[in-house]
């Protein structure tokens, strides 16, 4: 039978070495099916700098320099929202392998790695939809990528105050935040940032944001879940003049008195996942529900 031509592009985590073990488990399937391979520049070094493959046997790529018909995420979670900001609008399917730790995006363990790469090339698998929301100022330009796959948060910076958040939906006033910040998340990332400030767990693709406050100053304040294609807008007031807004983790200074808008991407990330994965059951095996230590 002969094997359809794929070319796979590869992210990865180059801070923990251990973790890029198995590359060379996967660069030596994909040789083996003929393949064609590149990997993030930064990534490629390291695995050259370690041993781990040989210089010149890849092709590499920076940032979204890339087409490929599969992107492969090799590292945790982290690396898998990494690699979903490079992807974009590009309707890359990607499948996580997890070296990290939880692991909720990224779900193949390494033991599991050539069964998965097997499926895909046997369209043994399904593809999950996740929405992506954006975040537009109306000051300075945001340096950092405007879109995030788990959700994005404005924060108070360092020991300052707490800070001051009006919040409207589709240009109703919600309510002022006094909080140390605000997380707006996707169902994806409903079970990241917004879960450990007492968010709600939120199925995937069920289309659903989720205003979730980050130690409020009143006790009356509790998490919202709103439809996704609301359109949120936010202004902050703090005694420092500035605050953080985070996309994905990845911060930066706004000024004060700065109106963020926060809506749905016109695109998804496609995530893939085996055929007979259960959402219900990944979740059960993450958050231990039902495990009685005593047993």
């Amino acid at each position: 039978m002969n094997l359809p031509h794929l070319k796979f592009a590869l992210f990865g985590n180059s801070y923990q070495a251990k973790k890029s073990e198995n590359v060379t488990k996967i660069v030596s399937f994909l040789n083996e099916k003929g393949a064609e391979i590149c990997i993030e520049k930064q990534f490629y070094d390291f695995l050259v700098s370690t041993g781990r493959i040989e210089k010149g046997c890849v092709s590499t790529f920076e940032n979204s320099n890339f087409t490929a018909d599969y992107v492969i995420s090799m590292g945790g979670d982290g690396t898998l929202l990494r690699a979903a900001t490079h992807v974009g609008d590009k309707n890359i399917p990607i499948l996580g392998i997890n070296v990290g730790r939880l692991g909720f995006l990224a779900d193949i363990v390494p033991s599991q790695i050539e069964n998965a790469l097997e499926c895909v090339y046997k369209g043994d698998f399904r593809i999950e939809k996740h929405s992506v929301i954006h975040v537009k100022s109306d000051g300075d330009p945001l340096q950092n990528f405007p879109c995030a796959l788990n959700d994005i948060a404005v924060l108070k910076r360092d020991i300052a105050s707490m800070i001051s958040i009006h919040a409207s939906i589709n240009g109703e006033f919600l309510v002022t935040y006094q909080a140390d910040g605000l997380i707006v998340s996707t169902p994806t990332g409903s079970t990241a940032y917004s879960l450990s400030n007492g968010g709600p767990i939120i199925a995937p693709q069920t289309g659903i944001l989720c205003l979730t406050p980050v130690a409020p100053h009143s006790l009356n304040i509790r998490p919202i879940a709103i439809p996704d294609d609301s359109v949120i807008t936010l202004t902050v007031e703090s005694r420092s003049h500035n605050f953080l807004i985070a996309v994905d983790g990845q911060s930066e200074k706004c000024e004060e008195h700065t109106t963020l808008t926060i809506q749905k991407a016109p695109y998804y990330i496609s995530i893939i996942k085996r055929s007979k994965q259960n959402y219900f059951a990944t979740l059960r095996e993450k958050m231990m529900w039902g495990a009685d230590k005593r047993i």
